[in-house]
């Protein structure tokens, strides 16, 4: 019986996205796409994800790609320029959760510097009963390690949980400890996937 519901962050419940503070910072499209694909890697994201100042990670980046150091800077500087908004739906579909007496965790690779400054913009953080970010406990996704952390903190048990991601490797990384794993695309599919979980556990109250 699933009775834990455990949320990644970015993309799952925040549209976070690099471009939306590289776009208009490069003169094209092109230039951008190439800084993403090729510059500001997976590599980037854990120097700040596992807990390393953010400055530190950019002066890092700055030695090794001198060209690229006022983008590095800018997104330290700018950070909360890669968010736009909450992902549609999930809200209310975390209300809805709850409704049913359904917990609801969060598990993410986030630098916690960073995820500071989200923290208390965005409403949907507070429906969460608990949270595990990697900037914290010095340790990333898919490491079983962090999994299991957050099972400890909270006393769950990874048969009653289900994790969501939009990265298999994260989903394969919880599977590896017990927890069901569902890859993330949106809020509609998610809720779909989820209710035949759900279905024999808690009902709606009310």
């Amino acid at each position: 019986m699933i009775k834990n519901v455990i949320f990644d962050f970015g993309k799952v419940l925040l549209d976070w996205n690099p471009h939306f503070l590289y776009d208009s910072y490069f003169a094209s499209r092109e230039e951008c796409d190439y800084f993403l694909d090729n510059i500001m890697t997976i590599e980037w994201n854990n120097d700040g994800d596992i807990g390393t100042p953010m400055m530190e990670v950019a002066d890092k980046w700055a030695r090794r790609y001198p060209e690229y150091a006022g983008a590095f800077y800018h997104y330290v500087n700018e950070f909360p320029n890669t968010v736009r908004s909450e992902i549609p739906g999930m809200y209310e579909l975390i209300v809805r959760l709850k409704s049913r007496g359904i917990h609801v965790w969060g598990l993410s690779n986030w630098s916690w510097e960073t995820f500071q400054k989200m923290l208390h913009k965005y409403r949907i953080f507070s429906l969460l009963e608990g949270m595990v970010v990697s900037g914290q406990e010095h340790v990333l996704k898919p490491s079983p390690e962090i999994y299991r952390i957050l099972l400890d903190r909270y006393s769950l048990d990874p048969s009653e949980c289900v994790f969501t991601d939009d990265a298999q490797r994260n989903i394969d990384g919880a599977e590896a400890v017990g927890i069901k794993g569902i890859l993330f695309k949106d809020a509609a599919q998610l809720e779909a996937d989820l209710e035949p979980l759900l279905a024999s556990g808690p009902h709606m109250q009310g």
